[in-house]
């Protein structure tokens, strides 16, 4: 077979990842569902982790009242199951005791060797889902990257609008318009 011809892959369903994670099949394993596929997912540094809780938790506090930050919760969207490392969804965190929440306000990955998959697998998984907000902590540029006005762009989905702010740079969520955070904040 010619090295440039793509063998045909399965793709799951999130109902037919359910079932292989109720069996058992990945136990102990960190994984997630991309556009039909079974994903690993990377290890964590304690930095990465800690600075994770930090933003859940910051951001917690910016949208207030009818919010709940999710750290490393899984989404269920249509052929997607995710599991970012913030999402900021309505509710209580009890109203997510039986079920994935199937969209977010504010999706955020903290990025270091994971950028080049963040941007180009991740984004469009999200803008296809129609989250309005996705934010990429660029540990190595220590820059955050804003994207938002999710639409379709050319065969795909993609973010029509970026931005980059630095860490002396505030942003206010499109969710909580009259709250901010300081970039620097969100950074190590």
């Amino acid at each position: 077979m010619d090295a440039s011809t793509e063998r045909p892959r399965h793709r799951f369903s999130v109902d037919d990842y359910h079932r292989m994670i109720d069996s058992g099949l990945f136990a102990q394993q960190r994984l997630e569902l991309i556009n039909g596929e079974i994903i690993d997912m990377s290890p964590q540094s304690p930095t990465h982790f800690g600075l994770l809780l930090r933003i859940a938790k910051t951001l917690e506090e910016l949208f207030g009242v009818g919010f709940h930050a999710r750290p490393q919760g899984p989404l269920a969207l249509q052929h997607s199951e995710p599991e970012p490392d913030v999402a900021v969804v309505r509710g209580h965190l009890n109203d997510y005791l039986d079920r994935h929440p199937t969209t977010a306000e504010l999706v955020v990955e903290v990025s270091d060797t994971s950028l080049a998959y963040d941007r180009r697998t991740k984004s469009p998984v999200y803008a296809e889902a129609g989250i309005p907000e996705y934010w990429v902590v660029n540990l190595s540029s220590r820059v955050l990257e804003v994207y938002r006005e999710p639409k379709p762009i050319g065969s795909g989905f993609g973010y029509g609008e970026t931005r980059h702010y630095r860490p002396d740079e505030r942003v206010s969520p499109l969710g909580a318009p009259a709250a901010s955070v300081l970039v620097s904040d969100l950074l190590p």
